[in-house]
């Protein structure tokens, strides 16, 4: 007969009460989707933030409330209110005196979507998490880094209000366009981090990749596109900033000139990269149409280098990104940014970042040496 436990022995319990509550491939799937559902809710927010910006609606609510906050105006009074702070701005009073509280309706809602929304993607981060956390089917590390992305995005929104007061200055009527780039530099840095743990998760060992010079090339080339193309993501957003786009409305020349007059109007010169519009846009312009021949560097080198068919693809989406990103540039530009435009313009940079960065996920098992058949994928 077996033995008898013992109280020494303590209470016994199933093997499986210790075992992760599902699968290893259960809870890839289960875990990478939930991140990639906070990746296309962030895509949303960039959009919803181009509408904000380029509607001028941002300035509408003058408290940073994060719980009360979560509530509109629910009452005639409440409205009421909500306006009477809103006249005291200089945006009010230089741009839309007189417009009437219908009008500053329609700018407070699409405002308070826009935190709406910064609020829910929280919870449907915290939540989650909560819940995979207590099935255990994340271990500690990926643990920590998800409460990393879940404070990095209560900091966006102290950045995002720490940006919305420098519009209140005297005689301002927008915000700062070094807190505006700042702003959007850090939610599309939040987005890239959430992006490429979601890749991760989904596919955490590299796929077999030719041992190839061209292979090597290839991500060494995507590598510099994407590095290129945040530089000019930040050009951009001193392009919305200072409103360069309002001017030199003309394709590809600028009032007839390949380089604008008065580029080097400002002094000392680095100061025409920020705050003088003519050096603005031009720089937009150059660094968009050198991520446009560096990315077509990479494909013409990786669509030949033999690559299996989940990177060959990626490198096709890839094309197709940059041919509509850029054309919406040009469109935004010629029809002097309409807010559709701009806000598509806005988003598909997302996209193309986006894109650039499943092509290097997707190329990392091109990190080992050329040559060598036998050596193992990167991690």
């Amino acid at each position: 007969m077996p033995a008898q436990a013992t109280a020494a022995d303590g209470p016994r319990f199933p093997r499986s009460v210790f075992r992760p509550l599902v699968d290893a491939g259960r809870r890839r799937s289960l875990v990478s989707g939930w991140l990639f559902l906070l990746c296309g809710m962030l895509l949303g927010m960039i959009a919803l933030g181009g509408a904000t910006r380029l509607t001028g609606s941002g300035l509408s609510i003058m408290e940073w409330q994060p719980i009360m906050g979560a509530l509109p105006p629910l009452s005639h009074a409440d409205w009421e209110e909500k306006f009477a702070l809103y006249k005291q701005i200089p945006q009010y009073r230089i741009l839309h005196q007189g417009f009437g509280l219908a009008g500053f309706q329609h700018i407070f809602w699409l405002e308070w979507i826009h935190r709406f929304w910064g609020r829910l993607i929280g919870l449907t981060l915290f939540v989650p998490l909560l819940w995979f956390a207590a099935i255990r089917a994340i271990d500690w590390r990926l643990g920590l880094r998800l409460v990393a992305f879940f404070v990095l995005g209560g900091l966006q929104g102290a950045i995002g209000w720490f940006m919305v007061a420098s519009g209140f200055d005297p005689d301002s009527t927008a915000v700062a366009p070094a807190k505006l780039v700042l702003h959007l530099c850090f939610a599309l840095a939040l987005y890239a981090a959430i992006l490429w743990t979601a890749l991760s998760v989904r596919d955490p060992v590299p796929a077999p990749l030719p041992p190839t010079t061209a292979a090597r090339a290839t991500r060494r080339l995507a590598i510099g596109a994407l590095g290129l193309a945040a530089i000019t993501i930040v050009a951009g957003g001193f392009t919305a900033g200072t409103h360069a786009g309002f001017s030199f409305n003309s394709f590809p020349l600028m009032d007839g000139r390949l380089v604008p007059a008065g580029y080097a109007s400002l002094h000392p010169f680095w100061r025409n990269w920020f705050g003088n519009i003519a050096a603005v846009q031009f720089d937009h312009r150059l660094l968009a149409t050198l991520t446009a021949l560096l990315v077509g560097l990479t494909l013409l080198v990786g669509l030949r280098a033999g690559l299996p068919k989940r990177a060959h693809d990626a490198l096709m989406l890839l094309g197709w990104a940059l041919l509509l990103q850029y054309a919406l540039g040009v469109t935004t530009l010629l029809l002097v940014v309409p807010v559709w435009a701009g806000t598509l313009h806005q988003f598909c940079a997302a996209l193309l970042l986006t894109q650039l960065l499943v092509v290097l996920h997707r190329l990392r098992g091109a990190t080992r040496a050329a040559g060598d058949p036998v050596a193992a994928p990167a991690a």
